[in-house]
């Protein structure tokens, strides 16, 4: 699957000339983002998922409705309302999306690989020399790229073998039951998972607009990166458990000292009342 993104770093070589609204915006809107979703954890519950129902909303609009950003928007408030709704099927929902589209990332590689670019991009249609694109121009670009990347991930699909798309429903089916009985953990779990994905892709962007290659970095070095990821979701996700823990300790034992001031007062009036 990084064979997608490597495709991308190489068709824009030049990323300083793209306007920096279209990298280093959505770069550091990611990276806060994911900060405070893989750090914030059942604290923030209610917003976290309003947020991630709209990410996963935006996206599931952008290719399944119209391509646009009219429709990805509409989506995302539309998922973002459904999920404060439905919160905790949501969270069962996410758990079981987060680990087909991870299954699906390892069991379609060989087949993007072997995948050709639906709308091929120069390499030089991009480049250092000459004054940057204008934010329109930019924004269309990410867009095509965006659309190719998606037919390019359908193409791999169709060629997967059926067994392979069976491994992947057997894991969300494992997964969104686990997300039902085990909701305090599923809630953690997608939260870092989540906060980290989007903690990377902020970072790709914002390197890429430095003239950077991340992309070909992180294929060099993947299991490294791997372990990265591994070792920050279980960070996320513990950081998380335990502070939501000691909060609720906190607001239990507020909960009782109030009652015990309470106790006195109640008692005197029985008294008088007697």
């Amino acid at each position: 699957m990084l064979r997608i993104l490597q495709d991308f770093e190489t068709a824009i070589g030049g990323a300083v000339r793209l306007s920096p609204l279209v990298l280093v915006g959505p770069g550091l809107a990611a990276v806060i983002v994911g900060l405070f979703i893989w750090l914030g954890g059942l604290g923030f519950r209610k917003l976290l998922v309003a947020v991630a129902g709209a990410i996963c909303g935006g996206i599931c609009g952008f290719f399944a409705i119209g391509q646009n950003i009219v429709s990805a928007a509409f989506a995302a408030v539309l998922a973002a309302a459904l999920a404060m709704v439905f919160e905790r099927l949501f969270i069962a929902i996410l758990t079981a999306a987060l680990a087909a589209v991870f299954a699906f990332v390892v069991l379609a590689g060989p087949y993007v690989e072997n995948s050709q670019q639906a709308t091929p991009i120069s390499p030089g249609e991009v480049s250092v020399q000459g004054p940057a694109i204008s934010t329109r121009e930019s924004v269309e670009k990410m867009k095509a790229y965006i659309i190719n990347a998606g037919q390019r991930i359908k193409h791999a699909g169709l060629q997967m073998p059926v067994y392979r798309w069976a491994i992947i429903m057997v894991l969300a089916l494992i997964f969104i039951v686990a997300g039902f009985y085990l909701w305090r953990l599923a809630s953690a779990l997608c939260c870092s998972v989540l906060g980290t994905t989007l903690i990377f892709a902020g970072m790709i962007l914002l390197l890429l607009y430095k003239g950077a290659l991340p992309v070909s970095i992180i294929c060099s070095k993947t299991s490294f990166y791997v372990t990265v990821f591994i070792a920050m979701t279980a960070f996320g996700t513990s950081g998380q458990l335990l502070l939501c823990k000691r909060s609720k300790t906190r607001s239990a034992g507020k909960r009782q000292i109030d009652k015990n001031k309470q106790e006195p007062n109640r008692t005197k009036e029985s008294w008088r009342t007697a």
